[in-house]
């Protein structure tokens, strides 16, 4: 490899190296809240806001951060929020109190949310239509392996570094990403600059942010809380007068997100689906550490090694992704992946308090090869439709079908788990006066039943707990099975012929300068 061919190719190992630091970035302090909370005297709220706040930012800055690259030049904004992420590092290993602590999160959740749809753009600027599948596959891979290094990584430097390590590992990662972009990844801008569309730019960020906080709710207090009603349909409600207006917008202007991507039935539908292929693995992130460590009884380190089938099975799906596709087509590639999420989840609903760690591991790497060959097949079809002079809003529109899934995912898994759980533990038999604990969590319940002594009601919480992974799964099975039928009837079957990306109508680059 070499030349003007190699150079893409190792433009993109680093670009996927910021964003594999960006997504690890959000499982690694999952670990780290134990240590933040003694260091900065942080309460349970400051904690939860940790972790809820980098989410949030992360999702709401993707719209705004595609417009910026299309206006002022996407190498050139994925520089900047490079930068903007290592400051943010430095400050939250030097934070003094929590609100600098949670200052610092909010401006790493943002940055993030302008390398990863930059990251996504320069897979179309880069890569012809024989390349981007291939691209695309690595580019998820290193979306993946985050998922079980950031915790194994996390735990590993907390027992042996100062905790502020976990963030300052950021600084010369991205002192690397800034170098080789510099150098490797050419600049590229629309050649018409959009306008600024301030009350999109604005709307976009507050839907998104009121909208993620509510699916984060769901997952913490349920979906009947006033809260989650109140926040979620509020999201809703404004995220719908978002798009409102970019549809009035486009008939004389030239709205952030403009109504002409989605004209193409590939594009919407490969950015719809890719989020569905998210909603099926997901939940696998809050259920299956829970039952490692509660039912099996492993540490937070063997947790963390036992959701390698998890990365395993994404990089096998992901990886043959883009030839498959050439040779069976894009929709076939698709439904392929959902049907091996949904086999690998019904097998997995099966799964017992005392079954054998392999048989986790196996329907857990079928299940998710499927996620990343759906996920990797879609997010290609998607990207197959945008032109060179889109690339940044339409990347930012498939990012935000892809970060909202996991809140959403988690919460609908972790609401169907905690009802079957409290369904089988019913409250017959429990403990006088404990058994609203018992039934809040499986580690308060298990906490009780050591501290009483008795291993029947230990055995009845696992059951009880296995039960509900079980249902969840079945869940599952049924969103892959959803995705299967949306799939087949209505993802295109190939691309026309000669087609280059959406055509943006002349008329819609007509309004204000």
């Amino acid at each position: 490899m070499s030349g003007a061919g190699g150079r893409k190719w190792w433009a993109l190992a680093a670009v996927n190296l910021c964003v594999l630091v960006v997504t690890l970035d959000g499982t690694v302090l999952s670990v780290a809240l134990p240590e933040l909370a003694k260091a900065l005297s942080a309460a349970e709220s400051d904690l939860q806001w940790f972790l809820s706040g980098y989410l949030l930012t992360l999702a709401a800055g993707v719209l705004p951060a595609g417009l910026a690259g299309d206006r002022w030049g996407r190498k050139k904004v994925m520089l900047v929020s490079l930068a903007a992420f290592g400051a943010g590092s430095v400050l939250c290993a030097y934070a003094p109190s929590p609100g600098t602590f949670l200052a610092a999160r909010l401006l790493m959740g943002f940055a993030g949310s302008g390398i990863t749809v930059m990251a996504m753009s320069a897979l179309t600027v880069l890569f012809d239509d024989r390349e981007r599948g291939a691209a695309v596959g690595v580019y998820e891979v290193a979306n993946f392996l985050a998922l079980p290094v950031g915790p194994i990584l996390g735990g590993w430097m907390l027992t042996h570094l100062w905790w502020g390590w976990v963030f300052l590992i950021n600084v010369p990662v991205v002192a690397v990403g800034l170098v080789v972009g510099t150098v490797l990844v050419p600049e590229s801008r629309a050649t018409k600059r959009p306008d600024l569309d301030l009350t999109g730019m604005i709307s976009s960020v507050i839907g998104l942010v009121v909208l993620t906080y509510g699916l984060i709710e769901a997952g913490e207090r349920g979906w009947s809380a006033a809260v989650t009603l109140t926040t979620t349909a509020g999201g809703i409600a404004i995220l719908g007068g978002f798009f409102a207006w970019e549809r009035r917008l486009g008939r004389g202007g030239m709205p952030m997100v403009d109504p002409a991507l989605f004209r193409s039935r590939a594009f919407s539908w490969g950015a719809v689906l890719s989020g569905t292929a998210g909603l099926c693995v997901a939940g696998l992130l809050f259920s299956m550490p829970q039952y490692f460590q509660a039912v099996q009884g492993a540490d937070a380190m063997e947790s963390g090694l036992k959701m390698l089938p998890f990365v395993i099975g994404l990089v096998l799906g992901a990886l043959p992704a883009g030839p498959l596709a050439k040779a069976a087509g894009a929709r076939l590639t698709i439904a392929l992946g959902f049907v091996l999420a949904g086999v690998g989840a019904g097998i997995g609903a099966v799964t017992s308090a005392v079954s054998a760690t392999a048989f986790v591991a196996v329907w857990m790497a079928v299940l998710c090869a499927g996620v990343g060959l759906a996920l990797t097949a879609t997010t290609s079809v998607a990207l197959s439709e945008l032109s060179v002079e889109r690339s940044g809003i339409g990347s930012a529109v498939v990012q935000t079908f892809q970060k909202t899934c996991a809140p959403l995912g988690s919460a609908v898994m972790g609401s169907v788990l905690a009802a079957s759980y409290q369904a089988r533990l019913g409250h017959a038999g429990l403990p006088a006066g404990a058994a609203p604990q018992i039934r809040h969590s499986v580690f308060s319940g298990l906490a009780i039943a050591d501290r009483l002594g008795s291993l029947s009601l230990e055995r009845r919480i696992r059951d009880a707990f296995a039960y509900g992974l079980d249902v969840s799964l079945l869940a599952t099975a049924g969103i892959a099975l959803t995705g299967l039928i949306l799939t087949l009837t209505f993802a295109p079957r190939t691309r026309p012929a000669g087609h280059a990306g959406v055509t943006i109508p002349d008329g819609a680059h007509a309004g204000r300068s």
